[in-house]
């Protein structure tokens, strides 16, 4: 009859059910124009476009034996521009570097000699296994006092990350091409983004260690990849890359470099595992902090 049709539903009926989104994985992080608490002029950015683009990314270079040996002891040398305003001496324990910067010290980009991550050696298209590269800082000072920086306008600043050669040296890591940073003065996390940053973590402070690391992974396609050194196999897969930071010696989060980006960033050409890749530093203002790479002295255990 006509009015069975406007009989209420059963209780369980399927109209009447609210989702679970609790199993829906979380929204993408959204981007900012600006950071709260630094940003470099519009000049500067402009000039490392045109840099970018007067000096395009290095080919993966052979490693020398003794190269090689030295990263296999987690013993590259740690390099800073001519700009760099302060000290960077190696300490007696093999590996680790203590920086020193001043007041004045502009955006600067410190890299290591030799790279982490090499395409010709440690590339999983090659190897048929996981590859992990990761670094530690130890944060003893920023800004002008012991205590850690404002969330205002900071007067000091450290990020990690990694990037393919080469980089301007005015910029920090994750700012240009081929780049990622997880940025200590606004918490934030930048993959070739000139802009803001996306929400990843809270700023770093004095008496902590941090780390960043990447892990590639061969792709899940059928064996008989290693025809070259590309992100992808002969069957078209692509490699698995995964960024993560740890605060305490304890992974504190990540993301997958080929998830979701916005339009304004966030390109990963040349981070996917096809290019070598060197540990960076980036600073600004006055601040001091212990870069540690062997693995042996790391915080964090999970290599082990």
């Amino acid at each position: 009859s006509q009015a069975s049709q406007f009989q209420d539903p059963p209780p369980n009926d399927a109209w009447k059910l609210i989702p679970d989104t609790s199993l829906l994985p979380p929204p993408p992080s959204l981007g900012h124009d600006v950071s709260p608490t630094a940003n470099a002029s519009l000049s500067d950015a402009d000039r490392a476009h045109d840099w970018c683009r007067a000096n395009p990314l290095y080919a993966p270079r052979p490693l020398t034996r003794a190269e090689h040996a030295a990263l296999q002891a987690g013993q590259p040398s740690l390099l800073a521009p001519p700009s760099f305003a302060g000290t960077l001496v190696p300490q007696r324990v093999p590996s680790t570097y203590r920086a020193r910067t001043r007041a004045n010290c502009t955006d600067t980009c410190l890299l290591t000699s030799l790279p982490l991550y090499s395409a010709l050696i440690d590339s999983p298209l090659l190897t048929h296994r996981p590859k992990t590269i990761y670094f530690e800082l130890r944060v003893l000072r920023m800004g002008g006092s012991a205590s850690p920086a404002s969330s205002d306008e900071a007067d000091a600043g450290i990020a990690i990350g990694f990037l393919a050669p080469p980089y301007p040296p005015w910029r920090l890591p994750g700012w240009e091409r081929s780049s990622l940073g997880i940025h200590g003065d606004d918490g934030r996390r930048y993959v070739a983004d000139t802009w803001g940053g996306k929400d990843f973590t809270t700023s770093f402070k004095p008496g902590e260690t941090v780390g960043v690391g990447m892990t590639f992974s061969p792709p899940d396609a059928p064996p008989g990849y290693g025809q070259g050194n590309t992100a992808t196999d002969r069957y078209g897969a692509r490699m698995a890359v995964d960024v993560f930071f740890t605060r305490g010696g304890r992974v504190e989060g990540g993301w997958d470099l080929h998830e979701e980006r916005d339009a304004e960033g966030e390109g990963v050409g040349g981070l996917e595992g096809d290019a070598d890749l060197m540990a960076a530093v980036g600073v600004f203002g006055a601040c001091e902090f212990e870069v540690v790479f062997a693995e042996r002295d790391w915080s964090w255990r999970g290599a082990r």
